[in-house]
Order: structure tokens, then sequence, then C-alpha cells
């Protein structure tokens, strides 16, 4: 027993050190790994750790404090970007021939389709799903209904979608005509076309954390939910079936679904993970009433002036960071909080809102302030965190629209909560609680005990609902290890390519030094460390009729030719010993036509293979002296 639990210990210690890891990644990167499984994410972080040849969970913590570049290539690492233009073709051809038609019947002719691609990656998926609705609605009616969400949480992967640019062989599965019809070439690449590309938003989301997008009549999340563990997913599952309105389709990956469901989904096909939300009662959206003022002829110029000044006053020192902005767009109110607390001043007035860091940080406000102008009705947004430096703040933000005399929305104020101090206390409280949850959970199962008999019935069950949950939880860690095969595939085809370039330079450089030995009229010879021949040119040939293919990989003083070799024994050993060039050596020899000649003969160390000699054979003109 006790040898046992030795062996389990560097285990625990292990998971203890991976859970320390997670953590320090969320507080100091706002990256919340926590909701991920531990198999894959492990296996993940091990693979960066093995590149940057760290052995501990420990040691890497030290090495991420110590290089901030590191983070980069973790989280490169973590999220697996492996996506394409209409990936899986079956299920993309399934959402077009039957969720298609019957999400533009349920949708007027003239109301809006909202689309969201969460996880979208590089971008891929959520300019498919524009292609999809180009083709099915035509282009320009495209370009007035359709709005489509695209969100990740790796932002070097939205930066490229945001770009729209995409080499050749990203497009190898689109058809050349909507390739041509959706693109138009940049140098070695693609650009997707800028006035359908307007109507696509990218931005970072969490889906485990931020709001969602809301009033959507499609929603795309493939090949996401598989990373998560069943408590996530289920959190996850819940903001899609709050994001989407009454018959809105959501389109899962191959490798996932929704088991237990059924009462807030139906089944469109299981084969290709399509659902549609069933209907449910939506209470009515929240309008505030119009603001009354109160307007008389008694008050001179002067003190409506005092009152205006007095109001101003009382709207810049309210104890929340307020900032307003006018139905363009423009900001139209910074009060003195949002000034000291964001960095603002009054010049930031009558700027564009969308110019401000605060219009994204610390949450995406411009969709929030576009949903509530359009719904009329108030949103919130708890918790959102703000990082400066060090220091972490918490806020509730508050997006109320303000009606004008009309009806319509004149502007939208948008109040910030400093609540750190609460969040802090929910933390605690949530930890103190879930200790004690743990705790009447033991005296709980104690008492379970007691009712075996009871309890027989519903094991049986559960196991069964185990053996499906393992089912599952199989089919998606090797739908895991499929993505990244795939992705150490492509790996693989850019490494052959780079051999291939090297192996044509190798085939030049070697086709080069042949022709440049077989230009050579005199007879090159190139003999080995043991004097066997390695090269035999073309005036070699000529010389004594000897072919390469006879004579290459024998020993030289074994050929039988009209030099007499042996005659050359003593030069080229002395060529080999000293590694310096020899004196011309004249020797009475025969060409091949039979016709004695003098041959002279050069010979010359070889540094190549080791060693071995080169010897350079040319016939001696008649008229030089003896």
């Amino acid at each position: 027993m006790a040898a046992a639990m030795g062996e389990g210990q560097p285990d625990l210690e292990t998971d203890e050190e991976l859970e320390e890891l997670l953590g320090f990644l969320r507080d100091t990167r706002g990256f919340d790994f926590t909701g991920y499984k531990r198999s894959s994410l492990g296996r993940r972080i091990r693979k960066r750790m093995a590149d940057a040849r760290v052995t501990s969970y420990t040691d890497y913590r030290d090495r991420l404090e110590t290089n901030a570049d590191e983070f980069n290539a973790l989280f490169n690492t973590i999220l697996i970007n492996v996506t394409s233009y209409f990936r899986d073709p079956d299920a993309w051809t399934f959402l077009q021939r039957e969720v298609m038609p019957e999400l533009l019947a349920q949708s007027g002719s003239d109301e809006e389709i909202r689309v969201w691609s969460a996880g979208c990656s590089s971008g891929e998926e959520a300019y498919s799903l524009a292609i999809m609705f180009a083709e099915a609605l035509g282009l320009e009616e495209t370009l007035e209904r359709v709005k489509i969400y695209g969100t990740d949480v790796d932002d070097e992967a939205l930066r490229d979608a945001r770009s729209g640019l995409y080499p050749a062989k990203a497009l190898g599965q689109l058809e050349p005509e909507l390739r041509d019809k959706y693109f138009e070439q940049s140098g070695a690449r693609f650009v997707f076309r800028p006035d359908l590309r307007r109507r696509v938003i990218f931005g970072r989301h969490d889906i485990t954390r931020d709001a969602p997008i809301s009033r959507l009549d499609l929603l795309v999340c493939r090949n996401t939910l598989m990373y998560f563990n069943v408590e996530a997913q289920t959190q996850i599952v819940d903001r899609f079936h709050f994001a989407l309105r009454e018959g809105g389709f959501l389109f899962l990956g191959k490798a996932e679904m929704l088991l237990n469901d059924g009462d807030r989904f139906d089944v469109m096909s299981m084969r290709q993970r399509t659902f549609r939300r069933r209907p449910g009662v939506a209470s009515p959206p929240y309008q505030p009433a119009p603001v009354k003022i109160r307007t008389g002829m008694s008050g001179d110029l002067h003190s409506v002036a005092r009152h205006r000044q007095l109001r101003d006053l009382i709207l810049d020192s309210t104890p929340s960071a307020t900032v307003a902005v006018d139905a363009d767009g423009m900001v139209i109110l910074v009060n003195s909080h949002a000034r000291v607390q964001f960095g603002l001043s009054s010049n930031d007035i009558g700027r564009p809102f969308q110019d401000l860091e605060i219009s994204y940080r610390p949450v995406e406000l411009r969709s929030l302030i576009e949903q509530a102008a359009h719904e009329r009705r108030t949103l919130r947004v708890n918790g959102a965190e703000r990082r400066t430096g060090e220091d972490v703040q918490y806020f509730d933000i508050l997006v109320q629209p303000l009606a004008g005399p009309d009806g319509l929305t004149a502007a939208v104020n948008i109040t910030f909560t400093d609540v750190t101090v609460a969040t802090q206390l929910k933390s605690e409280i949530k930890r103190v609680r879930e200790d004690l949850e743990t705790a009447y959970e033991e005296l709980q199962s104690t008492n379970e005990e007691l009712e075996t008999t009871n309890e027989e019935l519903q094991s049986s069950i559960e196991e069964l609902e185990t053996t499906n949950e393992e089912l599952q939880s199989t089919n998606e860690e090797l739908e895991t290890t499929n993505e990244e095969l795939q992705s150490g595939n492509e790996e693989l085809e850019t490494m052959n390519e780079e051999m291939r370039v090297r192996t044509e330079e190798l085939d030049e450089a070697r086709a080069f030094l042949e022709a440049v030995l077989t230009s050579i009229a005199a007879g090159v010879v190139v003999l080995d460390q043991g004097l066997k021949v390695k090269s035999w040119n073309r005036g070699a040939v000529d010389m004594w009729g000897l072919r390469p293919d006879e004579v290459l990989d024998q020993p030289f003083y074994g050929l039988d030719f009209g030099l007499p070799v042996e005659k050359l024994r003593e030069t080229i050993q002395i060529c080999v010993e000293t590694g310096r060039r020899g004196e011309p050596l004249p020797v009475p020899a025969v060409n091949r036509l039979g016709r004695a000649i003098t041959c002279l003969v050069h010979c010359s160390p070889f540094d190549g293979h080791n060693g071995g000699v080169v010897l350079l054979m040319e016939e001696r003109p008649t008229n030089s002296p003896g």
C-alpha cells in the first residue's frame, strides 16, 4: 500500500502544478483555460514545453515570467487553428439544401438575418457563410439584410481574418467559379471581395465568459465544444440557447452532440449535428420611459443658462464613470470619473466612439450599443475585467438607449460601475461555498450508502449513461487527435517542399559539374582514397576507348588500357602522402586508335570524399622537347 501511494504522488503533484500554471495564465493574461479538458490541454502544453526544452510545469512558468514572447507560442500551440472553406462538404451541403430554405422562409423579406460564427479562427468559416447566403439570396439582398459575426479568443487569428487575405492553397476546396466571383487576386494571394467583407464583423469573444450575441437566426460553432469539459459545455450551450431566436438553428461539429437538451432543441439532423431551438416564452424588451422636461416662458435666459450649467455639473459629478454616444456614433459626454478612470479628456468629445480604446476594452461595446439602440432596451455586462499593468479591476457596464421626442433612439448612455471589491468577495464566497458543498456531498454520500437496495436500478441506468459519455469523450479525443495530425501533416508538407527545392538545387549543381568535366578536352580521372575510379570524363573516353560504366568503382591499377598505369604508382603515392601537386609526368602510351603517343599526366590531390587524386591526361605535342 505504501509503495502504491509513493508511486502515485508525482502524478498528484504534476496535476497541482498544471492547475497552478492555468491559474497563472488566467490571472496574468486573461485566458481562462480551466474549462478545457485536461487530457487534451495537458498534451498541448507538454508539446510546447518539449519544443522549449523545459521538463516541469514550474520551470515553464518561470520561462513565461521572463520571456513575454513565450506566451504567444504557447497560445498558438493550445489554440489549434485548423479550418478551411466549406470544411466537411456533406455538412455544408445539408445546411444549404435543408436549413437555408427554412431559415429564409421563417424570416420576413425585410428582416435582418443575424449569424454568429463562434470560434471562427482565421475567418474561413465566416466567409463561407457569407458566400452561402450570397448564393441563396443574391448579392444585393445579402448586402442589405445579412450580418455575420465572427469571434475567437486568438488575436493573431483574428488579425488574419480581418485582412481577408488567403494563399491559393487555402482556396483549394472552392469551386473555380466561386473563387473568381468572391475573391480578387492580390499578388500571390487572394482577398475577399470588399463589399461583402463589410457584412462580416470580427471581434474577440470568449464563449465561456463573455455575454453572447443575441437574436440570432443561425449559430455555427464547429469543433470547438470538444475541447471543453462537460461543465463548461453545459454553460456554453445555455448561452447559445439564449442567443438564438425561437426557431433559430445551431450547427455543431461532427464530434459534438446535444445529448440532454431535447426539451430546448429539436434535432434537424443528428448525422450533420444540426439542431433548432424549440419555441419558448420570451419576455418583452425593456423600454425606458422618455425623459420629460418641463419648459416655461417665465424663466429668463440667465436662469436657463444657470440651470444648464448646474445640470452639466451634476452629470459630471455622478459617482460612476459615464460616457454618452449619439445616434451617429460620436462621443457627446465624458464625465470626470470616466476621464480619470479611462484616461479620457474633454478633447475626446466629438470624436467617433469607435476610435477610443474604451470602445473595445474592457469589453466590446460597439456591438452592444448597436443592439441596445436597435432593440430599445437596456443591456448589462457584469464583471467585465480591465487590466492596467498588474492591477485588475472589474466593472458592471450598463448600456442604456435614450429615446428622443419622436420615440427613436437619440443617444446611448454607457455607465461603468466599479465592482472590484464585490467581485473579489464573490470569488471568496464561491470558494467557501464550494468547500461547504464538498462537505455536504460527503455527508450525503454516507447517507446514500444506507440506501443500496433502492439505488441498484439507478446504478444500472447511470452505468449506461457513463458508457455513453465515455464513448462521446473518446470520439472527441479522436477528433482532437485528428486535428493535431492534420496540423502535423501541414508542417510535414512544408518540410517536404523545402527538401524538394534543395534537391533541385543539388541536381543543378551536379549537372553543372558534369557539364564542366564533359567540356574539358583532356582526359580527367578522379580516384578515391582507395584508388578506385570515381569519375571518367568524355576526354578519357576519347583518349583510351573505355566507357564510364566499364571503369567506375574499379581499381585504377587493375584497368587494362593503353596507358601503363604502373608507371604512375610512385607519382600518385607521393601526391597522396604530401597532399601537393606533382610535376607533369610524360608516359609512353597507346590511344584508342592504336597510335603510339606520349601522354602527359598531371597528378593533383583531391580534397573531397576523404582524400584521393585527380589525374589530368593530355597528349603531348610531337614537337615538344623530350
